[in-house]
């Protein structure tokens, strides 16, 4: 990549770009559709649960990105560049087409649920003409609209729409928790949840997206003013304020309907609400900025790979990198990605799809942790980030990222592994370059290494210390070479020992030993 193709500086955008992209994006689909589904089927305690497991896996990769990009140029591409440029463009590239994948993939998740909202007006029409429409006519313009706003205004039309999302999604939830319900909650309300419900983990997949979007404000590194002050304190901002409002209205569902009310209408937060409409109004709101959003990251981080010529032909690579003229934005790209878009809205299950998502977020959340522990081991003298994590919630989040995949499904984990592995091949087979993985890797040996060789000298001092302790501090252990010298002077030495020292030193032995 051109050093200079997307320097820091040439945004306009500043810490509320990414501060509104990740909440916009975590306060989306799953937070009008599913939360009363996962209260009905866990509990209270179960879904809260899921809220605090799910954040073992987002917080220490936000406080890893965060690390990783106060101690390095972030250039466009986001996590992906964040990735490559710490671990190696091969299994950069790898880790990031996974990413991408999961980002565009994002966007039909968004606009299927946006189909939802309208989940009333088309059951008045089906009630009152008697026509059924299929949500697919409400998706498919949704998205085709989406894509002609990306291609003809970028970013700048985005960002002016997620200020007024922001807003209506605000208003939502002041007017949710401000309303209530006749629903008397039993004594068992927080274990309170369905006799044959859904299994945790099955659960616990469909509502991990939720808690994705704290990479969204990432995808928007290379425009942004100042990204090593922009990403950190947005992101992190970003996935506080998520998390307490996801805890927050969980408590709120549990106190204000029974487990087989939450679970037979996905909307039942019109229920709770002041004024009704106005949660069909927030999850469209909510929906339509998520995929925003996703439409405006995804393109950037398949450029930004083509600008790494990370694929097989040069054509594509030049292809994909292009830009529309005048600007940066990724045209091609952006065409790529709504095509992907367009295909998975076709398949019209939200559910398949978000666990789908769920399963590429884990492996690229996996990698940013692990990338974030090694560094902590490498002891890279270039690595000197102004914003420090600990390692130990770097190793969390990792092991935790595998632990889920394995649960949720052996058959997706396998699948994921074996792709990201043919990845890594097919752009180690282009890219002959391994420095940036065999240098942490190497820093990380060498400290091993290191740490091995001083712990005999450690030893040592501890049984020196403790001779003097046991011997009241008068004596100390007699160094070798000394120990020799006085044994000479006096004739104490054994022959042998003297005939040994001599001939160690490449000196014949004289008759006598003397």
């Amino acid at each position: 990549m051109d050093p200079n193709s997307s320097r820091p500086g040439q945004g306009g955008f500043g810490f509320s770009a990414v501060f509104l992209t990740s909440l916009c994006t975590i306060l989306g689909a799953i937070l009008f559709l599913r939360f009363g589904y996962a209260v009905a089927n866990v509990g209270l305690l179960g879904t809260l649960g899921i809220v605090l497991l799910g954040h073992l896996v987002t917080v220490p990769t936000a406080m890893a990105v965060s690390e990783i990009a106060t101690n390095r140029r972030v250039e466009g591409g986001g996590a992906y560049y964040i990735i490559s440029r710490s671990f190696g463009i091969n299994i950069g590239a790898a880790t990031g087409i996974a990413l991408y994948f999961s980002q565009a993939i994002s966007i039909a998740f968004y606009v299927i649920a946006f189909g939802e909202a309208f989940e009333p007006v088309l059951y008045w029409v089906r009630e009152t003409y008697g026509y059924s429409v299929p949500k697919q006519a409400i998706n498919i313009p949704a998205m085709g609209l989406m894509t002609l706003l990306m291609l003809t205004r970028g970013a700048d039309a985005g960002m002016k729409a997620l200020y007024v999302v922001a807003a209506i999604l605000g208003l939502s939830l002041v007017l949710f928790y401000a309303g209530g319900t006749d629903y008397v909650p039993p004594p068992e309300v927080w274990s309170d949840q369905l006799d044959r419900g859904d299994d945790f983990f099955m659960v616990f997949a469909i509502c991990f997206p939720a808690f994705t979007g704290m990479a969204a404000g990432l995808g928007m590194s290379g425009d942004l003013k100042d990204p090593k002050t922009a990403i950190p304190m947005g992101t992190m901002l970003a996935t506080v304020a998520g998390m307490l409002i996801y805890a927050t209205v969980a408590v709120k569902l549990a106190y204000s309907g029974s487990p087989e009310a939450l679970n037979s209408d996905q909307l039942f937060m019109s229920r709770v609400a002041v004024w009704g409409p106005i949660i069909p109004i927030g999850l469209a709101a909510a929906s339509l900025s998520s995929a925003l959003g996703s439409i405006m990251v995804a393109p950037r981080t398949l450029q930004a790979l083509a600008n790494d010529h990370v694929f097989q032909s040069g054509r594509m690579n030049s292809w994909l990198s292009r830009t529309k003229k005048g600007g940066s934005e990724p045209i091609n790209a952006a065409m790529i990605t709504a095509a992907i878009g367009f295909f998975f809205i076709a398949l019209g299950e939200l559910d398949l799809v978000a666990q789908i998502i769920t399963m590429f977020f884990m492996v690229t959340y996996g990698a940013i942790c692990l990338i974030s522990f090694l560094e902590h081991f490498a002891a890279d003298p270039a690595y000197r980030p102004s914003f420090r994590s600990h390692w130990a919630l770097s190793l969390l989040g990792f092991v935790f990222s595998v632990y889920f995949m394995f649960r949720i499904s052996l058959g997706f984990t396998v699948l994921s592994a074996v792709l990201l592995v043919l990845m890594y091949l097919s752009v180690t087979w282009k890219r002959k370059d391994r420095h940036g993985m065999a240098a942490i890797f190497q820093g990380v040996s060498f400290q091993l290494s290191r740490g091995l060789q001083v712990l005999p000298a450690h030893e040592a001092m501890i049984a020196v210390r403790m001779l003097r302790s046991a011997t009241g501090g008068r004596t100390s252990p007699p160094r070798p070479a000394a120990s020799a010298r006085a044994a000479r002077r006096t004739g104490d030495a054994p022959d042998s020992t003297c005939r040994s020292r001599r001939a160690a030193r490449g000196r014949r032995p004289r008759p006598g030993g003397r």
